[in-house]
C-alpha cells in the first residue's frame, strides 16, 4: 500500500515519535538496529522490534539508492562509522541534499513532520500534524 518507504535507525533511548509519526502518514518504516535486529528500548519503556541491523549493510543500500537518510541527536556519528554522508552538511541543524539531521529530543516532532514532507508532500505532513495539536 505504502509507495515511500524510511529507513530508520534506533538506537536505546530513542524518542518513539521519530518513527511512529512516518507510520501515520503511511510510509513504509523499516526499523534498523544500531545494535542489531534485538528490540530496542526506546523513550519512556517503549520497545520496538528491529526489522534490520546496520550490519546487514542497510544504510549503504538506502545511500546508493538515493533514498532519504535522517537522522537525529549523535545519529550522524552512525552515518560516519558507515562512511555514509561524506561531503554533505551533517550538523544537525539541516537539510542537504538527501540527508536531514537535527538536533535531539525536543525537536523530534518537527523532525518527523519533516521526514514524512520530504517524502509524501507538504498536504501530507499538515494532515498528520493536525490531530496532533502542535504549536507551529
Amino acid at each position: 500500500m505504502a509507495s515511500k518507504r524510511a529507513l530508520v535507525i534506533l538506537a536505546k533511548g530513542t524518542e518513539q515519535m521519530e518513527t511512529i509519526i512516518p507510520c501515520r502518514s503511511g510510509i513504509e518504516v523499516t526499523v534498523a538496529g544500531l545494535a542489531g535486529k534485538h528490540p530496542v528500548q526506546c523513550s519512556c519503556d517503549v520497545v520496538i522490534c528491529a526489522d534490520a541491523s546496520l550490519e546487514d549493510e542497510i544504510l549503504n543500500k538506502q545511500e546508493n539508492w538515493k533514498g532519504l537518510i535522517a537522522t537525529i541527536c549523535t545519529g550522524p556519528t552512525a552515518l560516519l562509522a558507515h562512511e555514509i554522508g561524506f561531503g554533505s552538511k551533517v550538523t544537525t541543524h539541516l537539510f542537504d541534499g538527501l540527508i536531514l539531521t537535527s538536533r535531539g529530543p525536543g525537536t523530534s516532532f518537527k523532525f518527523a513532520l519533516a521526514i514524512v514532507e520530504a517524502l509524501s508532500g507538504r498536504e501530507v505532513a499538515a494532515q498528520v500534524k493536525a490531530p496532533l495539536v502542535l504549536k507551529d
